[in-house]
């Protein structure tokens, strides 16, 4: 079907739940936490009993103003919180508290960069402030069903983008960046796995020169990149094998199945759902203080997007570089950090190749990684006054990142200080030439790849602790 889509605009739009990391829950003051048991966070306000009135945290309204000011969206100077009703075991109350008229901002903009290398713009329509429900866990052997509301009253922020993306590859850029800012702001973990950053992706196709939209699936309950991106390509050559065939496509959501890598049947929406929406009489309006937002905009730090761009005019890094570095906030301070004490092309090599290399292979978390930003520093600073040599540096850097400890105290018990006295290295280079009379023949009848040979064995006799650069000029001299 990959010939056909040269006929079809691929229309996507994204609405984002960012789960917020404030101490307590939205509007009471039950734990806002993971992996509790059962029902231990809760509280009649956030179990919905009546009469209970909530109180709104003022650390979501600076997590929400954040968000806004991150994406250059606009900050009414007035939002409430409105009422949404349906009724689900896991909603207690008989309806979520958000914002459906007057959100806390609109008409922002994400920037992604396109494969080209330009960048475009993604609008946002909305980000509002609501509440999260509670969790059913269904039992397969029993058959049962239980409700844990540890998550209810849980803060979100939904961000609502207008259907601007065009390709798998824009929707996973996308949300890469989005997420790279909410975890650049500290509002948000960003675990997908977790659901503290999930996304319902929108997708329509019509025929090329249609202004008028096609009719929209939704893909929902996807927690990667890499899903999401093999969803939505399944989903347009179904989408578009459905239109060449002339059959109707019904708007329904669907759900990812990744062993069988396709999309299926979730539920149909045949009509509208009618949550009567109206304003909670509960809670007053938010009106935004300036001197508030001032304090929150004094607060913000440097985002993904600004800190690409300086890592490769300031520091010269490739976009590649910088993308992989900018991507994880943890591991771009860990680079910055290295860098401050070292400033040298060397760090973003020695942690795109050895400390990603070493995490991955053995499953680790760069928190608990042995080998700090500091220590990293100090090995390839003694890497470069030539004290060690390569070999070395890999050694000390194994030892450090599997039973820690001081890498200048390392050096000293390991001897694996560079051998670069001329003196010793010379009487090494004349034995191996000495030993090996028809090699040196070879070579100097125009053999030269066994130069290499000689670099082996002086390497081999100082037990790779030798100056190769020293090595090869000597080696030269009396070759």
């Amino acid at each position: 079907m990959e010939s056909k889509r040269h006929l079809y605009e691929v229309v996507i739009g994204i609405e984002v739940h960012v789960q917020l990391t404030t101490a307590t829950k939205i509007f009471c003051s039950c734990a806002n936490r993971t992996n509790q048991d059962p029902n231990t966070d809760i509280c009649p306000i956030c179990t919905g009993y009546p009469g209970v009135l909530p109180v709104l945290d003022r650390k979501v309204v600076e997590y929400g103003l954040r968000a806004a000011l991150a994406t250059h969206s606009t900050i009414p100077p007035r939002s409430r919180f409105d009422r949404k009703h349906y009724f689900y075991p896991d909603l207690p109350k008989g309806y979520q508290i958000t914002q459906q008229y007057e959100p806390i901002c609109i008409n922002g903009h994400v920037p992604i960069r396109l494969e080209d290398g330009s960048v475009k713009k993604v609008r946002l329509r909305r980000i509002h402030i609501e509440e999260d429900a509670g969790k059913n866990i269904h039992s397969a052997d029993s058959g049962e069903s239980f409700v844990d509301l540890n998550r209810a009253g849980t803060p979100l922020l939904e961000i609502v983008s207008e259907p601007d993306l065009a390709s798998s590859y824009e929707a996973r850029a996308y949300l890469k960046m989005l997420r790279a800012i909410v975890q650049y702001l500290g509002i948000c973990s960003g675990n997908m796995q977790e659901g503290a950053f999930r996304a319902d992706t929108n997708i329509s196709l019509r025929k090329k020169g249609d202004s008028e939209l096609g009719v929209k699936c939704e893909l929902k309950n996807i927690n990667s990149f890499k899903f999401i991106s093999d969803a939505i390509e399944y989903e347009v050559d179904r989408q578009i094998s459905l239109l060449e065939a002339n059959t109707i496509i019904r708007q329904e959501t669907r759900l990812w199945n990744s062993g069988e890598k396709r999309t299926e049947t979730m539920r149909v929406k045949e009509e509208a759902a009618d949550y009567r929406y109206f304003h909670d009489p509960d809670l007053p309006s938010l009106d935004i203080d300036e001197q508030f937002l001032v304090q929150v905009k004094n607060a913000m730090p440097e985002l993904p997007f600004e800190k690409f761009d300086r890592y490769c005019t300031s520091l010269g890094l490739s976009s590649y570089e910088a993308d992989i570095l900018v991507e994880d906030p943890a591991l771009s301070s860990y680079f910055e950090q290295a860098y401050a004490r070292v400033p040298s092309k060397h760090v973003v090599n020695w942690i795109l190749r050895d400390v990603l290399g070493y995490l991955k292979e053995y499953k680790l978390e760069l928190h608990v990684f042995l080998v700090t930003a500091e220590k990293l520093a100090y090995i390839i600073q003694q890497l470069e006054k030539g004290i060690i040599n390569a070999h070395s540096a890999k050694e000390l850097f194994m030892l450090v990142a599997q039973n820690g400890g001081d890498p200048a105290v390392l050096i000293k018990e390991h001897g694996l200080e560079q051998i670069g006295s001329s003196d010793e290295l010379e009487r090494i280079i004349k034995e191996i030439i000495a030993q090996n009379p028809q090699v040196v023949a070879d070579y100097k009848s125009g053999k030269e790849k066994l130069f290499g040979f000689f670099v082996g064995q002086a390497m081999q006799k100082t037990k790779g602790k030798g100056n190769p650069q020293l090595i090869g000029e000597l080696l030269k001299k009396y070759l």
